[in-house]
């Protein structure tokens, strides 16, 4: 989707139509992937009733009015962890670039979760590389806003990216693990991913010498 076409409804098809996530099965964790905050377990069942109080989660592709949300929960993340390499806050102008690098179809999809009007949190797929040998590789990453985490939302989120995905030339997907962080591990496992190798100490933030853990997921 291109920075202008936030009106524009989405195509019609199972990846398009908003998810209501009704069912939220928290982990007591917080998770970093990608440069950004992943968090929980979810089943998504409409069937099912959401937990007393609470409306429904939605999970639906990204538009440019979520940004502001958005580049709020990314900046958190910037400046209260080593989750991400990046050190300056960005700003909503910042990222209408980024956003303008997704669609409504192909390897490059955003979406984002919401209660009501209040955004959750995001997933996104991006190139690994500016390569073309690099075409049928994204990389993912998932972000929550802190007062929802432990809630499930960034399962649901991360579920629905990678179906999507598996619809897409898209054959495999990689996600970039600061460390220590078993709890990013082991949920990434569990959603079909691998380790590939660590890069130790290969990066600097906040006066601390970083290292990656690299995992993959294939699609058939």
């Amino acid at each position: 989707m291109d920075a202008g076409s936030s009106n524009r409804a989405p195509p019609a098809g199972s990846c398009f139509r908003p998810r209501v996530v009704s069912r939220l099965d928290p982990w007591a964790s917080a998770f970093f992937a990608g440069g950004a905050t992943v968090m929980g377990e979810a089943e998504a069942d409409a069937r099912q009733h959401s937990p007393a109080g609470l409306e429904p989660v939605t999970v639906e592709p990204g538009r440019e009015d979520h940004l502001p949300a958005i580049t709020g929960i990314l900046n958190y993340t910037i400046t209260n962890s080593n989750a991400t390499l990046a050190t300056e806050p960005v700003t909503v102008a910042d990222r209408r670039e980024w956003f303008g690098r997704f669609a409504g179809a192909g390897p490059y999809r955003l979406f984002v979760a919401r209660r009501g009007s209040r955004v959750l949190g995001y997933a996104a797929s991006q190139p690994y590389r500016e390569h073309e040998g690099f075409r049928e590789t994204v990389e993912v990453s998932i972000a929550l806003d802190i007062a929802s985490r432990g809630q499930g939302v960034g399962t649901a989120l991360y579920r629905v990216l990678l179906e999507c995905l598996a619809g897409e030339p898209v054959h495999v997907a990689l996600a970039g693990i600061v460390l220590p962080n078993d709890a990013s591990v082991a949920l990434h496992r569990k959603v079909g991913f691998t380790e590939v190798g660590t890069f130790r100490e290969y990066a600097v933030k906040n006066g601390q010498y970083l290292s990656s853990v690299w995992m993959e997921r294939r699609f058939p």
